[in-house]
C-alpha cells in the first residue's frame, strides 16, 4: 500500500464513502418496507409489516403504534371487535397514550431518548408494566394527518445510543409520512370492502363511495378551514374507440386510463369511476395543487401506450375540469359548497371539451376559492 493511501485524508475519504454506501443501503431497506406498507391490502397485513417485518429488517427491539380511534378514517378500523380479532398488543388506542405522546412530541416533533428515564405512566402506556419489555432507547414519531396528528409510531432498540438527542431524523420522519399515507390507504380499502363500492372493471371506487368520501372530506375541511379540490376527468372521443375497435378494446383503454389517474394522485386522495368514461378525483389541497395534479394526469394519459387488436397504438386524451374551495361555515353550508364545487368542476370539464379537448379548464367562479 502506498504512503498516499495511508494519509489521514485518504482515511477520511474512505470513511465518507463507507457512510454514503451505508446510507444508500439503509434507504433501500426503508423503501422495501415502504412498498410493503403501500401495497397492504388490509389492516392485518399493514400491521404485520410494521410489527414483524420492520423490526426484523432493522434489528429493533419493538415497534408500537398508537392510533387515535376518533380520527374519521380510523373509526371503523379501530372498533373493539376489530381490535380483538387482530390481537396485537403493540397496537394502542388508550387516551392516556395519546396525551403522553403529545406531551413528549412538542410542536409535533419526534421525541428521542431512553424510556427508562420517563415517568412510570409514560413507560407503561407504550411498553407495558414488564421492565424487560422496555427498550434501552426509542424514538416516538408523530403521524401527521392534515393539520392534526392521527397517531404515533414508536421504534425501540436494545442499543442505548441508537436513538438519542442530536440524531438526524429526516429518514425516519419521511418513513412516518409513508406510514400515515399507507394507513389512510388501508382504511380506504377496508371501507371499499365493507360497502361493496368498488368498480369491477377499473378497480377504482364507484360513485357511491366517492359521495361518502366527499362528505367526510368536507367535514374535515370545515373543521380545519382546509382547502379541498375536485377534478372531473372525461376520456375524449371514447365512443369512437368503442365503435372502431369494439367494447373489449374500449374496456382496456378505460382500465388503463383509470390506473393512470390513480398513479398521478397522492395515496390519501380519492379517485372514482363516476360514470361511463368519466372519473372524479377528490384532493386535499388548493387550486394550485389541483391544477398541478390535473396536468400530470393529462400528460400521463396522453403518453399511454394502449394497442388495438392489430397492435396499433390508440391515441388517448382526457379533458379535465378543476374546482377548489376553502370550506367554512356549518356542516350544512359545507355540503352546499361541496356540491357547488362538484358542479363547477363538471361545467369546467365540458368547457375543456368545447375548447378543443386534451386540456384543463377551471371556471372563474371555481378559482376564487371563497368559502
Amino acid at each position: 500500500m502506498t504512503k498516499l493511501a495511508q494519509t489521514p485524508l485518504s482515511e477520511r475519504l474512505r470513511s465518507l464513502v463507507d457512510t454514503v454506501q451505508h446510507n444508500e443501503r439503509t434507504l433501500r431497506r426503508f423503501q422495501n418496507v415502504e412498498l410493503r406498507l403501500i401495497g397492504a391490502q388490509d389492516f392485518a397485513s399493514f400491521l404485520d409489516t410494521l410489527f414483524s417485518h420492520l423490526p426484523r429488517e432493522f434489528a429493533l427491539a419493538n415497534v408500537v403504534l398508537w392510533l387515535d380511534d376518533r380520527a374519521p378514517m380510523l373509526l371503523e378500523l379501530l372498533e373493539p371487535d376489530n381490535l380483538h380479532a387482530l390481537e396485537h398488543a403493540q397496537l394502542k388506542t388508550s387516551r392516556e397514550g395519546g396525551l403522553i405522546a403529545r406531551s413528549l412530541c412538542e410542536d409535533d416533533r419526534p421525541w428521542l431518548g431512553r424510556p427508562a428515564e420517563l415517568a412510570d405512566d409514560a413507560r407503561r402506556a407504550f411498553f407495558g408494566a414488564v421492565p424487560a419489555h422496555v427498550p434501552a432507547s426509542a424514538i416516538l414519531l408523530p403521524l401527521a394527518a392534515g393539520k392534526g396528528v392521527s397517531g404515533y409510531l414508536c421504534l425501540g432498540s436494545d442499543d442505548p445510543t441508537r436513538f438519542g438527542a442530536g440524531m438526524a431524523t429526516d429518514i425516519l420522519e419521511r418513513f412516518a409520512s409513508i406510514v400515515t399515507a399507507s394507513l389512510d390507504n388501508v382504511a380506504h380499502r377496508e371501507r371499499l370492502k365493507q360497502l361493496g363500492t368498488t368498480d369491477s372493471l377499473t378497480g377504482l371506487a364507484n360513485r357511491r363511495y366517492f359521495d361518502e368520501r366527499l362528505r367526510e372530506e368536507l367535514m374535515r375541511a370545515v373543521r380545519y378551514r382546509a382547502p379541498v379540490a375536485c377534478l372531473f376527468i372525461d376520456i375524449d372521443g371514447f365512443k369512437s374507440i368503442n365503435d372502431s375497435h369494439g367494447h373489449q378494446i374500449g374496456d382496456r383503454a378505460l382500465a388503463a386510463v383509470a390506473a393512470c389517474v390513480r398513479q398521478q394522485v397522492r395515496l390519501g386522495d380519492t379517485v372514482a369511476r363516476y360514470g361511463g368514461e368519466e372519473f372524479a378525483a377528490l384532493l386535499q389541497g388548493d387550486r394550485s395543487d389541483a391544477l398541478t395534479v390535473a396536468e400530470r394526469v393529462r400528460l400521463a394519459v396522453e403518453n399511454l401506450d394502449v394497442r388495438d387488436e392489430h397492435g396499433e397504438r390508440i391515441a388517448l386524451s382526457v379533458s379535465i375540469g378543476v374546482a377548489a374551495r376553502v370550506v367554512a361555515g356549518s356542516p350544512a353550508d359545507a355540503m352546499s359548497l361541496g356540491q357547488a364545487m362538484m358542479d363547477e368542476a363538471d361545467r369546467a370539464m365540458y368547457q375543456a371539451k368545447r375548447n378543443g379537448r386534451n386540456r384543463i379548464e377551471a371556471q372563474a367562479d371555481a378559482l376564487d376559492e371563497q368559502g
